[in-house]
C-alpha cells in the first residue's frame, strides 16, 4: 500500500541537550544510564541485529524489582507476562506501563525483550525470543525462527477470536500501546533505541507470510503512530506557544526585556523544535501495505489530528487509490476517513484537488455492491455538497436522486437526505417574509418542488417510497397537509401558475402516502423487515398526527371529493384517507355535519363510477366507518342500507327486463345490468348482503347464460364473483352459530349447485369466463374440503365437498391447456398486443395464479397427489415461469406423504418417457435432447430429497421399485432375446441411486434380479447399457466394508457344523500365508476385471461365503475344466452363452474362473430363494440387511446351503462393531426380501 521510507539517521542530539533528557515527569532516571547509550546505532533501515543495538546497554544488570526475565514479580513471586496481564485485564493499563518503564530504566534490553515477546504472543505464536536471539540474530532471522514455531493448525489468533474476553483484549491491546507512548513521550521515545527497536520489529513482521503476524504488527504500528501523532501535535502546540512568548519578550523595550528569560525561552524553543522532529522521523517507515483497512483508518485519524503534517497529497493519494480496493471493508474505511475531513469546513477547503480527481469514483460508489459502502458514499457526497454547491454537477446529483426509490432503506434514507439538502435547504432573502402555512408559504413552493421531482422521476407508482426516503429529514414538510389542501382547493393568485391535472394527481398521492406514513409509522411494503416497536415518544407523536389528520380532513375531504368526483385516480386515493381517522373526533369535535357531507359524496361517487378500484374504495370506506364501537355507527349504517336497497332494487328490476326479452339483449340494458352488478359485487366483498337474497337472481343469470351462450362475459364473471361472496358470507354465519335451522341444508345445496355451475362453465369457449370459473371452483373446493371441520367445527361435516374423478380430470386438463403454453401462443386478454411487454407480464401473472390455485388443491390433499405428476413433469421446461411454484408444491407434498410424493415424481418421469416413445418411436437415441431432458429432470428431482437419507429411505425405495417395475412392464415387441420396451428407463432411474442407503442398494439389486433372466446378465449390446449402468449404480458403494479372508479350504464333511456347538475360536480356519495371499490376489484380480469390463453379473460374490479361486498360473486346464463341469448345474453344462463368452474373449483360463463363480452364485441363489420360501419372519425387529446378513437370518440356514453345494468355501470375517453401530442408527429395512414375500412383516405394505 504505502511504501516504507528510510529512517533518517543524520539527526544528532545537541551536546547541551543530553543532560536535559531526564525522563518522564514522574518517572525520572536519576542515574542517567539510558541517556547516552545506543545513540545512532539502530536506524539503518531496520536491518541491524537486535544484539548490535543492545551492545551499549548492560545486559547483565539487575532488573527492577517488578520484572525478572520478562515476568512481573510481586513480593518476590513470579506473576504474569505482559501478554497475560493485558489478556486477563486484572491490572490497570497505566500501572502495567509504569512497571515496564521502571524495568526499562534498570535494564532496557530485558524490558525490550519482554515487549518484543508481547507482540509475538499477541500474534498467537507459541515461540518466544530469547536473550541470546535478541543479542546475536538479525530481524529477518528472528522472524523466520518465530514463523517456524508458529502453530498454524488453526487460522485463529487473539485479534480474530470471538467472545467478550478477546474483544476486550483487542481494546486493551490498543490502549496499552497508546498509554506506553504517552508515558514515554518526555524522554524514552527520544533515546533512539526503544522506538527504533520496536518499529524495526513491527515493520519486519508486517511483511511476514503469516497473516497473524501481519495483522497484529500492522495494528500495533498504526496505533503506535497514532499515539506519536498526538505527541507531535502537543509538541507543535508547545512550540507555537514558546515562539509566541519569545517574540513577545524580544519585542519589549531594552529596559523591560529580561535577558535571562529570553535565553530560557530560546533554549526551550530549541528543545521543543528537536522533539517535534523526532516523532515525524518514525512516522514515515510504518505506512504498511498489509492490513489495508487498519492502515486507512489510522491514516484518517492522523489527518484529522495533525492536519498540518498529514493532510497533503502524499497521504490523500493512498486513500483515493484504496477506494478501488476489492474488499468492501477497506472501501468503507476510506469513505469514513474522508467524512471526518469533509465534516470540518476548515479541512474541506484543502481537499479541492483530491475531490476533483476522485469525485467520479465516489459517485460510482453509491452503486457499490456492499450496501454499507453505498450508504457511506452517499453521506460523503452530502458533506461535499454542503462544503460547496459547485463541486457536484447535475449529472452527479441525478446519480444519487434515483436512489430514493431503492428497496434498501438505509440507502434510500441517505439519498433522501442528499435530495433534501440539494433541493429544499436553500433559502433566499425573499423567503423571509412568507407566511408559515398555506399556498403562499415557503412550504408551498417546496411541496411543488417535491411534486415536480416525483413526476420527473417517472416512477409514479412509488410515491410511498419517496415519502419514506424524505421522512427522517423532511417530515415537517411532508406533514404540512394544510398547505397541500390549500394547493388543491384554493384558486391561484394572479401571476401564480396553477397546478396541472397531472400535478394535482401526484400531489394527492404524496398527501395520502404522508398520511399513511404518519399513522402507521413503518416503511412501505418491500422496504424494511416489518413493524418495529414504537417508543413512548413515537406513540405520542403518532396519536397527535392522527388527531390532526382527522380534524383537518374531516372538513376538507368532502370538498376534495366534490371537486374531483369524476377523476378515478384522485377519488381512489382520497377515499383511502378515512381509514386513518380517529372516529371519536366526529362526535367529540361536533363534526357530524361533515360526516353527513362525506357520506353524501361517497353516494355520489358510487352513482357516477363503475370502475372496480373506485367502488372497492367506497366499500372499504363504508366498512371502516360502520364500526359498532363508535357512536357514528347508526348514522353510517342507515346511509349504507339506503344505498344498498337502491342498488338491489335496481338490479332486480333490470334483471327481469333483461332476461324476459325474447330477442338478443340490448347493449344499453346489458350495460345497466353490468354496472349495477359491479357495484353490488364490490360492496358484497366487505359487507354481508344476505338479507337481500341475491343468490336466486345471480344463479338464474348464470343458468340463462349457460343455456343461451350469448351472455356478455363481464356479466357472467361478476355474477360468479357475487355468488361466491354470497356463499362465503353464508358459511361465515353458519360457522359462527348465528344461523337458524335449515341454513346448513340451504348452504349445502347452494354450494353444490354453484360448484356444478362453475364446472360446466370451465368447458365453455370464452377464456376469461373459464379462468374465473376455475379460480372460484378451486377456492370453493379448498374451503369446503375436509379441513373445514378443523378447530372443533365437526358440525360442518355435512358441508364437506370432495371432487370426483371427472372434476379432478377437468381441472387438470384446464391447467395443462391454459397454463403450460408458450408465451407466443398466449393470446388471452392481450387484445392483439402481443408485442406489448406489459401485457405479456400480466398474462404470465394470471397463469401463475391459476397454477397456484390448483397446486393448493394438491398440497391440501383436496385432489389426489398423483395428479401432480402432470404438473411436476413440466418443471424443467417451464422453470423460469413456474419453477418456484412447482418446487414449493413438491416440498409441501413431501411433507404430507413422502412415499406418495416419490411415487408421483417417478410417475411424472414415466409419463414423459411414454410421450417420448410415442414421438420418437422405439428406436430412439439415448443421446437425444428429449431423453437427456428427462434424465436432467430426474437429477433435479433427486436433489430435492436432500442429504438426510434416513428420512427419505422408504420413499426412495418405493421410487426404485416403481421404476424397476415400469422398466420391465412391457415386453419387447421384437420377441424374446430383445430388451424390454421401457428398459432405457433404468438409465433415468439411476439418477436416484445415490440417494439409497448402502444396504438398500443391495436389496434393490436383489429386487431387480427378480425381473432379470440369466441371459440378460450376459448381454453386452448397446441396447442393454441402461441395465448395465443401473446395476453398476446399485453396486457402487455397496461393498465398502473391509473384509479379511482368514479361513482356508474346507472339506465337505467339515462344512456341516452346528452353530451352537462349535466354539467361537474354532469358527475361523487359517490359511498358510502364501496361500492366503494367492487367494486374496486372485479374488482382487477377478473384481478388477469385472469393474474394467463392466460385466453385469447377477451379483458380486456373496458376502457371507465366497468361492476360493486358485491362481490361474498354478491351475491345470484339466483341473479347471473338471471344476467347472462339477460345479455347473446339469441343465447349463453346455450353455451356449458360456461357449460364446469363452470364444469371444480369448482368455480361456481366466474366464473359466469367472464363469465358475457365476455358476456357483446362480446355484447358491436358488438355494437361498428356497430357504426364503421355507423361512417365516426372516427379518427380526433389530436386523438390517448389512453385509453379513443380506438375505439370511441365521448361520444355520447358511450351513444348510453350504452343505448342498459342491465347492469349497471360506468364511468372511467382518468388522462387527461398525455394522452393529449402523444397526442402531438405521431404521428397519422396508425393502427387505422377506418384505417382498410377505407384506405383513412390519405391517407396511411395500410392494
Amino acid at each position: 500500500m504505502i511504501a516504507a521510507q528510510d529512517l533518517h539517521t543524520e539527526f544528532q542530539f545537541p551536546p547541551e541537550a543530553e543532560s536535559q533528557l531526564s525522563s518522564d515527569t514522574d518517572l525520572e532516571d536519576p542515574d542517567g544510564k539510558n541517556a547516552k547509550s545506543g545513540k545512532g546505532t539502530a536506524a539503518k533501515k531496520g536491518k541491524k541485529a537486535f544484539g548490535e543495538r543492545a551492545r551499549g546497554g548492560g545486559a547483565g544488570r539487575v532488573p527492577a524489582s517488578g520484572w525478572v526475565n520478562g515476568h512481573h514479580h510481586e513480593n518476590g513471586m513470579e506473576n504474569m507476562t505482559l501478554f497475560e496481564m493485558i489478556k486477563m485485564g486484572k491490572s490497570a493499563t497505566q500501572s502495567v506501563v509504569d512497571d515496564w518503564i521502571e524495568a526499562y530504566k534498570h535494564d532496557r534490553d530485558i524490558a525490550l525483550l519482554d515487549l518484543i515477546n508481547f507482540f509475538i504472543q499477541c500474534s498467537g505464536c507459541k515461540g518466544a525470543v530469547s536473550g541470546e536471539m535478541f543479542r546475536h540474530m538479525q530481524n529477518s532471522e528472528i522472524i523466520r525462527k518465530m514463523t517456524e514455531e508458529f502453530d498454524e493448525d488453526s487460522g485463529d489468533y487473539p485479534l480474530t477470536l470471538s467472545g467478550p474476553q478477546w474483544k476486550k483484549f483487542r481494546i486493551s491491546f490498543c490502549d496499552f500501546i497508546a498509554v506506553l507512548v504517552r508515558q514515554c513521550q518526555y524522554s524514552i521515545i527520544y533515546d533512539e533505541y526503544m522506538m527504533d527497536t520496536v518499529i524495526s520489529l513491527l515493520t519486519g513482521l508486517s511483511d511476514s507470510q503469516v497473516r497473524a503476524f501481519r495483522h497484529t504488527s500492522t495494528l500495533a504500528a498504526m496505533k503506535l503512530m497514532t499515539a506519536l501523532v498526538n505527541v507531535a501535535l502537543n509538541l507543535s502546540i508547545n512550540m507555537d506557544n514558546t515562539q509566541r512568548q519569545y517574540e513577545a519578550e524580544r519585542n519589549k523595550v531594552a529596559a523591560k526585556r529580561a535577558n535571562d528569560r529570553l535565553e530560557l525561552l530560546l533554549q526551550k524553543r530549541k528543545e521543543v523544535r528537536r522533539k517535534v522532529g523526532l516523532p515525524e522521523l518514525f512516522l514515515n517507515p510504518v505506512l504498511l501495505d498489509s492490513i489495508r483497512a487498519v492502515c486507512i483508518e489510522e491514516i484518517g485519524t492522523w489527518m484529522k489530528l495533525y492536519s498540518d503534517a498529514f493532510l497533503n497529497d502524499s497521504y490523500l493519494k493512498y486513500v483515493g487509490w484504496t477506494m478501488h480496493d476489492k474488499q468492501g471493508e477497506v472501501r468503507l474505511k476510506c469513505l469514513t476517513a474522508l467524512q471526518g475531513l469533509f465534516y470540518n469546513r476548515e479541512l474541506s477547503t484543502r481537499l479541492e484537488l483530491f475531490t476533483s480527481r476522485f469525485k467520479d469514483r465516489i459517485v460510482s460508489m453509491t452503486l457499490d455492491k456492499e450496501y454499507d459502502v453505498a450508504v457511506q458514499a452517499i453521506k460523503l457526497l452530502t458533506l461535499v455538497l454542503q462544503s460547496s454547491d459547485e463541486v457536484l454537477t447535475a449529472e452527479d446529483c441525478e446519480s444519487v436522486y434515483h436512489l430514493v426509490y431503492s428497496a434498501h432503506r438505509p440507502i434510500a434514507v441517505s439519498a433522501g437526505e442528499f435530495l433534501f439538502k440539494k433541493l429544499f435547504s436553500h433559502r433566499g432573502p425573499e423567503d423571509e417574509g412568507l407566511p408559515r402555512r398555506g399556498r403562499q408559504s415557503l412550504n408551498g413552493s417546496l411541496i411543488k418542488t417535491t411534486v415536480f421531482f416525483f413526476l420527473e422521476s417517472e416512477l409514479h407508482e412509488h410515491g410511498a417510497y419517496l415519502v419514506d426516503s424524505l421522512w427522517e429529514c423532511g417530515s415537517e414538510l411532508l406533514k404540512d397537509w394544510e398547505t397541500m389542501i390549500s394547493l388543491l382547493l384554493d384558486e391561484p393568485v394572479p401571476g401564480e401558475e396553477a397546478l396541472t391535472d397531472r400535478q394535482e394527481t401526484a400531489l394527492v398521492e404524496i398527501m395520502l402516502c404522508a398520511v399513511r406514513q404518519a399513522c402507521e409509522c413503518h416503511p412501505p411494503v418491500g422496504r424494511g423487515s416489518g413493524k418495529r416497536v414504537l417508543t413512548a415518544k413515537e406513540k405520542k407523536t403518532q396519536l397527535d398526527d392522527r388527531t390532526r389528520i382527522t380534524e383537518m380532513f374531516a372538513v376538507a375531504l368532502p370538498l376534495l371529493l366534490a371537486k374531483y368526483c369524476v377523476d378515478i385516480d384522485k377519488v381512489t386515493n382520497l377515499l383511502q384517507i378515512p381509514k386513518y381517522f380517529d372516529l371519536d373526533i366526529y362526535t367529540t369535535g361536533r363534526l357530524e355535519k361533515h360526516l353527513d357531507a362525506l357520506l353524501r359524496q361517497i353516494w355520489e361517487v358510487v352513482d357516477k363510477h363503475t370502475d372496480t378500484e373506485v367502488l372497492e374504495a367506497c366499500s372499504t370506506t363504508y366498512h371502516y366507518l360502520c364500526n359498532e364501537e363508535f357512536t357514528i355507527f347508526n348514522r353510517v349504517d342507515i346511509a349504507r342500507s339506503q344505498l344498498l336497497d337502491e342498488l338491489v332494487d335496481k338490479f332486480n328490476r333490470l334483471l327481469e327486463d333483461f332476461l324476459q326479452e325474447g330477442e338478443e339483449p340490448d347493449e344499453d340494458d346489458a350495460y345497466q345490468v353490468l354496472s349495477t352488478l359491479k357495484k353490488i359485487s364490490a360492496f358484497h366483498n366487505a359487507h354481508d348482503l344476505s338479507k337481500w337474497d341475491l343468490f336466486t337472481s345471480n344463479y338464474r343469470l348464470l343458468s340463462t347464460g349457460l343455456q343461451n351462450g350469448d351472455m356478455p362475459e363481464q356479466i357472467v364473471i361478476h355474477a360468479m364473483q357475487c355468488t361466491h361472496y354470497i356463499i362465503l358470507w353464508h358459511l361465515a354465519k353458519v360457522s359462527d352459530g348465528a344461523s337458524v335451522k335449515g341454513d346448513m341444508v340451504t348452504l349445502r345445496k347452494q354450494m353444490r349447485a354453484f360448484c356444478l355451475m362453475c364446472q360446466r362453465y370451465i368447458n365453455t369457449v370464452n377464456t376469461a369466463v373459464k379462468e374465473q370459473a376455475f379460480t372460484i371452483l378451486c377456492d370453493l373446493l379448498l374451503i369446503f374440503s375436509h379441513q373445514i371441520m378443523s378447530s372443533g367445527r365437526e358440525q360442518l361435516e355435512s358441508l364437506v365437498y370432495t371432487p370426483d374423478s371427472s372434476l379432478q380430470a377437468e381441472l387438470l386438463n384446464f391447467i395443462l391447456d391454459q397454463v403450460f403454453i408458450d408465451q407466443d401462443d398466449d393470446s388471452n386478454s392481450t387484445d392483439g398486443q402481443q408485442d406489448d411487454e406489459a401485457s405479456k407480464i400480466e398474462a404470465l401473472h394470471k397463469r401463475r395464479n391459476l397454477l397456484a390455485a390448483y397446486c393448493k388443491l394438491i398440497v391440501y390433499n383436496v385432489v389426489e397427489i398423483d395428479t401432480g405428476a402432470d404438473i411436476f413433469k413440466q418443471y424443467m421446461r417451464y422453470y423460469n415461469d413456474y419453477g418456484d411454484i412447482i418446487k414449493e408444491t413438491m416440498s409441501k407434498t413431501r411433507q404430507i406423504d413422502k412415499v406418495q410424493c416419490a411415487k408421483t415424481l417417478i410417475l411424472s418421469l414415466q409419463k414423459l418417457f411414454n410421450e417420448m416413445l410415442s414421438e420418437l418411436g422405439l428406436s430412439f437415441d439415448r443421446s437425444s435432447s428429449a431423453f437427456c431432458g428427462i434424465k436432467e429432470l430426474a437429477r433435479r428431482f433427486s436433489l430435492t430429497f436432500g442429504l438426510d437419507q434416513l428420512k427419505t429411505r422408504e420413499a426412495i425405495a418405493m421410487l426404485h421399485k416403481d421404476g424397476i417395475e415400469f422398466a420391465f412392464k412391457e415386453p419387447s415387441p421384437q420377441g424374446e432375446g430383445s430388451p424390454p420396451l421401457n428398459l432405457a428407463f433404468l438409465d433415468i432411474l439411476s439418477e436416484f441411486s445415490s440417494k439409497l442407503l448402502r444396504q438398500d442398494k443391495r436389496t434393490v439389486h436383489m429386487y431387480l434380479e427378480r425381473f432379470m433372466t440369466f441371459q440378460m446378465a450376459l448381454q453386452r449390446e448397446d441396447c442393454w447399457l441402461p441395465l448395465i449402468s443401473y446395476r453398476n449404480s446399485l453396486q457402487a458403494g455397496g461393498d465398502d466394508d473391509t473384509m479379511s479372508v482368514i479361513s482356508g479350504i474346507s472339506s465337505r464333511g467339515s462344512s456341516v457344523r452346528s452353530k451352537k456347538s462349535k466354539p467361537a475360536a474354532a469358527s475361523k480356519r487359517k490359511l498358510p500365508e502364501a496361500e492366503e495371499n494367492s487367494c486374496s490376489s486372485s479374488d482382487a484380480a477377478w473384481l478388477n476385471r469385472e469393474q474394467s469390463a463392466q460385466t453385469p453379473m447377477m451379483m458380486h460374490s456373496p458376502h457371507l461365503t465366497s468361492t476360493v479361486l486358485r491362481d490361474p498360473k498354478k491351475m491345470r486346464p484339466e483341473d479347471g475344466y473338471a471344476a467347472a463341469q462339477f460345479t455347473m448345474p446339469v441343465e447349463q453344462q453346455h450353455h451356449t452363452q458360456v461357449t460364446w463368452m469363452i470364444t469371444q474373449r480369448q482368455q480361456a483360463e481366466a474366464r473359466q474362473q469367472q464363469e465358475r463363480v457365476s455358476m456357483h452364485y446362480a446355484k447358491m441363489r436358488s438355494h437361498m430363494q428356497q430357504a426364503l420360501r421355507r423361512g417365516s419372519g426372516l427379518m427380526e425387529d433389530d436386523e438390517e440387511p448389512i453385509m453379513e446378513d443380506v438375505m439370511m437370518s441365521s448361520e444355520d440356514r447358511l450351513e444348510d446351503i453350504n452343505e448342498g453345494m459342491d465347492f469349497d468355501t471360506m468364511d468372511i470375517d467382518l468388522p462387527a462393531s461398525k455394522n452393529r453401530r449402523e444397526r442402531t442408527e438405521l431404521k428397519p429395512d422396508y425393502f427387505d426380501p422377506s418384505s417382498i414375500m410377505d407384506d405383513s412383516v412390519l405391517n407396511v405394505s411395500m410392494f
